[in-house]
C-alpha cells in the first residue's frame, strides 16, 4: 500500500490543478479525472520505485518522460534523486520547466532525442537508473535507454501485461533481464515492470539513427 505524507499530496494537488490547466494548451494527458490522474499517472509511476532497490542521490533519466512520468512523481516522492527529464517535444520540456518551479523541485529539463543526447560524453554511461513508460517496443527501448545506464546500473522498463523478446538487443548493448515484476493497479489494470542490469559497455554504434531503430529494430 502506497501511502503519502502531508507535504507530498499537497504537492500532488497542486501538480494536479497545474497540468490540468496547462492541458486546455498543450496537449499533456488524456486523463483529466483528478481520481484517474491519481492512479494512472500517481499510482502506477510509483509502484515500480517501490519493488526496486534505488539508493540515495541516484541519478535518474526518465527516457521520453511526457508530462513528467514517472519521474516527476518519484522527485515528490524520493526528493534525494538526482532527477534528469528527458523528451522530444519542446512544448512538453517547456512545460515541465514551468513545473518545476510551480512545485519548487530540483531536476533537469532536456528537449532532445534520446538517441543523440545519449551519443554526448556528459550523458553516456553517466546515470544509475534510466527508466521509461514511453510505448516503443522492448527492443527500441533498450537502445534508447541502455546508452545512458552506467555498468552496474538499472534499465527500468514500464510496460503492460505483454511480453516481448528483447533477448538481441540486450546481448548487443550490454544488458541483462533481472527480473519481471508483474502488478496490478487499483482498478486491476495490469502492469510489468522489466528490471535490466547494465552488465558491460554500450558499443559506440548504439544508438543507432532513430530511422534505423524503428525500422531495423535489434
Amino acid at each position: 500500500m502506497i501511502s503519502f505524507t502531508a507535504e507530498q499530496d499537497a504537492l500532488l494537488s497542486k501538480l494536479t490543478r497545474f497540468m490540468l490547466e496547462y492541458n486546455q494548451k498543450v496537449n499533456l494527458t488524456r486523463i483529466t479525472e483528478p481520481g484517474q490522474v491519481r492512479e494512472k499517472h500517481y499510482i502506477d509511476s510509483l509502484i515500480p520505485l517501490t519493488l526496486v532497490d534505488v539508493p540515495r542521490g541516484t541519478k535518474v533519466i526518465d527516457v521520453g518522460t511526457g508530462a513528467g512520468f514517472p519521474g516527476v512523481v518519484w522527485k515528490i516522492y524520493r526528493p534525494d534523486l538526482e532527477l534528469t527529464l528527458l523528451d522530444s517535444l519542446r512544448k512538453r520540456v517547456d512545460y515541465l520547466a514551468l513545473l518545476r518551479g510551480e512545485l519548487g523541485l530540483e531536476y533537469e529539463a532536456v528537449h532532445a532525442r534520446s538517441e543523440e543526447l545519449a551519443l554526448e560524453k556528459e550523458h553516456r554511461e553517466m546515470f544509475g537508473v534510466a527508466v521509461s513508460r514511453a510505448v516503443a517496443k522492448l527492443p527500441a527501448l533498450c537502445e534508447y535507454c541502455l546508452p545512458f545506464v552506467k555498468v552496474g546500473g538499472l534499465m527500468l522498463a514500464m510496460k503492460g501485461s505483454e511480453g516481448e523478446d528483447a533477448s538481441a538487443a540486450l546481448e548487443l548493448l550490454g544488458g541483462e533481464v533481472e527480473d519481471v515484476k508483474h502488478y496490478e493497479l487499483p482498478s486491476g489494470d495490469k502492469r510489468r515492470l522489466v528490471i535490466i542490469r547494465k552488465v558491460k559497455e554500450t558499443p559506440p554504434a548504439y544508438p543507432r539513427r532513430r530511422v534505423n531503430i524503428t525500422k531495423k529494430p535489434l
